[in-house]
C-alpha cells in the first residue's frame, strides 16, 4: 500500500471509472510434466477485464476455457474446464523505470493470483460412480496463476495493448491415490489439501491476446502525469509559495509577464489597474471559484489579451501545455460572458518562481 500511495503522487488524481481496461486472449496449455508437451496441448480461449490502480499496480479477473482432453480421459464435453481468476499486476517497467506521462512502446508486467478451477463432466461419465457424484465429472479446485506478459502497447494514445504471456497455472488438489479421479484422468497430484506450489500439480500456458483500454475522464486511455513527483514536505513548501505569490505586489509580476505582449498590439500604456491576476493550484488549469469572481469583474464590452504561465517544476514541454491550458479556460470563461478575447497564448515559465498564473489584460 505505501508503495502504491507513492507511485499515486506523480500523477493526476483518476476516478473510480478511469483506466479499466478489456482484452481477450487464447493460446496453448500443456501439463507441465510426464507428458510430451508438443503432443499433448490444449488449445484455450479467455477474457480478461481490469483496472490499473496506478501506472505500476493494478488488478483483473480472467476467465479462460479449455477444449481437448490431452493427455486424459475425454469427459464428452467441447469444454473441458475452466478456470476463473482474481489477478494482481505489477508493471515492472514503470516500477523501476517510473512513469513517464505515456506507456512505453515495450513493457513488462507479472501476474500473480488465485483462481476457482471447474472441470465439466455429463452424467454418461459418473453413471457407475454415482456415489462420487462431487468428485467426478464435475470437479471445482482452487487454482492460483502465476505470469508474466511481454507488452507492446500502440495506437495514437497507445489505447491498444497486445501481449505474449507465458504462465503456470497451479491446482491444489487432494489426495489423489486410488481415487475415482485419478482413474477418471485428472492426473493431477499433490500429497494433501494444503496449498502446494508443485510442478507435478501445474499446467504451463503460452497465450496471446490483445487489450483496449477505455477513455478516461481527462480525455486519454492512460494516467496523466502532474508536474512533477513531490513529498509532502515539498508540497507544503509549494502552497506556502502560492500563498506568498498572492500578497507579491502586482508590479513585480507585471515585469515578467506583460513583457510578453507585443508593443504593436498595446493601445494604451498598461497600468497595474489594467490587469487581473487568475492563479492556479500545482498541475491544474481549472478555474476556482476566487478566479470567476475576479473575471467577473470584466465588463462584457471590453477587449482582453491573456497570457497562462506556469511554475519552474516540471519539464518544459509539460509546463508549455499547462500553461496554454490555463489561458485557454480563461478565456472560455470570458467568451461566455460576452469579453472579446483577442489573444490566449500559453507562455510556458516566466521568471524563476511559482508563477500558475493567468494574466489577463484589459484593453
Amino acid at each position: 500500500m505505501a508503495a502504491m500511495t507513492v507511485s499515486a503522487q506523480s500523477i493526476e488524481q483518476s476516478k473510480f471509472f478511469d483506466n479499466w481496461y478489456i482484452g481477450i486472449n487464447g493460446g496453448v496449455q500443456t501439463k507441465t510434466t510426464h507428458v510430451k508437451w508438443m503432443k499433448n496441448m490444449n488449445p484455450n480461449a479467455g477474457l480478461r477485464i481490469g483496472k490499473n490502480i496506478t501506472p505500476v499496480f493494478g488488478l483483473a479477473v480472467e476467465d479462460n476455457v479449455y477444449f481437448s482432453n490431452k493427455p486424459f480421459t475425454s469427459i464428452g464435453t467441447a469444454v473441458r474446464y475452466s478456470n476463473l481468476s482474481l489477478l494482481g499486476t505489477v508493471n515492472f517497467s514503470n516500477l523501476f523505470g517510473g512513469y513517464k506521462g505515456e506507456p512505453r512502446g515495450f513493457e513488462i508486467v507479472g501476474l500473480y493470483g488465485i483462481g476457482w478451477f471447474h472441470t465439466f463432466g455429463t452424467e454418461s461419465n459418473r453413471a457407475d460412480y454415482l456415489e462420487y457424484e462431487d468428485r467426478v465429472g464435475r470437479i471445482n479446485r482452487m487454482s492460483s496463476k502465476v505470469a508474466i506478459d511481454f507488452a507492446f502497447n500502440f495506437g495514437s494514445q497507445k489505447q491498444w495493448q497486445f501481449y505474449i504471456e507465458p504462465s503456470l497455472t497451479y491446482l491444489f488438489l487432494g489426495d489423489c491415490e486410488n481415487t475415482i479421479p485419478c482413474h477418471y484422468g485428472y492426473g493431477f497430484v499433490s500429497s494433501g489439501d494444503q496449498p502446494q506450489y508443485n510442478l507435478n500439480n501445474s499446467a504451463f500456458q503460452l497465450n496471446a491476446g490483445l487489450v483496449y483500454k477505455f477513455k478516461n475522464s481527462n480525455g486519454t486511455h492512460n494516467f496523466k502525469l502532474c508536474d512533477k513527483l513531490y513529498t509532502q514536505a515539498q508540497f507544503d513548501a509549494l502552497n506556502d509559495e502560492i500563498n506568498a505569490l498572492r500578497n507579491r505586489k502586482p508590479e513585480v509580476i507585471t515585469k515578467e509577464v506583460v513583457k510578453e505582449v507585443p508593443a504593436k498590439q498595446v493601445v494604451k500604456e498598461v497600468k497595474v489597474e489594467d490587469l487581473v491576476f487568475v492563479t492556479f493550484a500545482q498541475g491544474k488549469s481549472n478555474l476556482t471559484a476566487d478566479a470567476k469572481k475576479a473575471l467577473d469583474e470584466i465588463k462584457s464590452d471590453r477587449h482582453v489579451q491573456i497570457v497562462g504561465t506556469a511554475s519552474p517544476e516540471g519539464n518544459a514541454e509539460l509546463n508549455q501545455r499547462l500553461s496554454q491550458a490555463r489561458a485557454d479556460v480563461v478565456a472560455d470563461y470570458l467568451k461566455a460572458r460576452g469579453v472579446t478575447v483577442d489573444e490566449a497564448t500559453g507562455k510556458g515559465v516566466q521568471g524563476t518562481t511559482s508563477n500558475r498564473l493567468a494574466v489577463v489584460y484589459v484593453k
